[in-house]
């Protein structure tokens, strides 16, 4: 089998379309309908990716992805009611990758998946920069690690994406749409804040003064950049 995904859906009838159309292209599938059950699938197997609904019974999807975040970086894709802006923000918050309102059509979904195990998978093969120091923090690419001062930082998926880029790319200043377009691998339908709440996050993470940062730096009205 492929890529091995885990559903989070109360609504048996979705979860059911959603695992037909993924064992089509030979990717594993594993279903959970609550909260609790999500967590116990995260923390006892290792999945390419999850696609978690807002709305569960037990815990909701923000717990859930609060709780998985605390163990694991794999990349989330949050399930959001349709118009729902502030569902698609607290998720960003929480550290979810990306966001799909429903109704979706199955065929954006498939893309926006195979879109993220594919940049995952470009980041974890071995290169000849594997390990790229910039002051004080060390990117270690093979294994998608980051190291400030000697602690290790966690990131998420798409944090860490985000961050690779702009220090591969030093000085040079992505508008928030060639970020979408780059980091998510394919021609976002969603919005810019997207960007901003991953570069936010990033930020209070990597920088001691996220108000004055030192390494992810804003060109106003144009993008962000990696200062060297």
């Amino acid at each position: 089998m492929g890529n091995r995904v885990l559903v989070v859906d109360d609504e048996k009838s979705i979860v059911k379309g959603i695992r037909f159309s993924l064992e089509q292209d030979d990717m594993h599938v594993d279903c959970a309908y609550d909260g609790e059950e999500a967590v116990k699938y995260a923390k006892t197997n290792t999945y390419d990716i999850i696609l978690l609904d807002v709305m569960l019974p037990v815990f909701d999807g923000f717990d859930v992805l609060r709780q998985i975040r605390e163990f694991s970086s794999v990349p989330v894709i949050m399930l959001t009611a349709k118009g729902d802006d502030m569902d698609k923000i607290l998720g960003l918050e929480y550290g979810a990758d990306d966001y799909v309102t429903k109704p979706f059509n199955i065929l954006e979904l498939k893309a926006r998946i195979k879109a993220i195990i594919r940049r995952s998978s470009k980041n974890t093969h071995k290169n000849d920069d594997n390990v790229i120091i910039k002051g004080d923090m060390q990117i270690e690419r093979e294994s998608r690690r980051v190291i400030i001062d000697g602690k290790e930082i966690n990131l998420t998926a798409k944090e860490f994406d985000v961050l690779e880029l702009l220090v591969t790319n030093p000085n040079k200043v992505f508008s928030r749409e060639k970020l979408l377009n780059i980091v998510w691998d394919y021609e976002y339908p969603g919005d810019v804040r997207t960007v901003d709440v991953h570069i936010r996050r990033l930020r209070e993470k990597i920088e001691k003064n996220p108000s004055e940062p030192r390494y992810v730096h804003t060109k106003w009205g144009v993008g962000y950049y990696f200062k060297e």
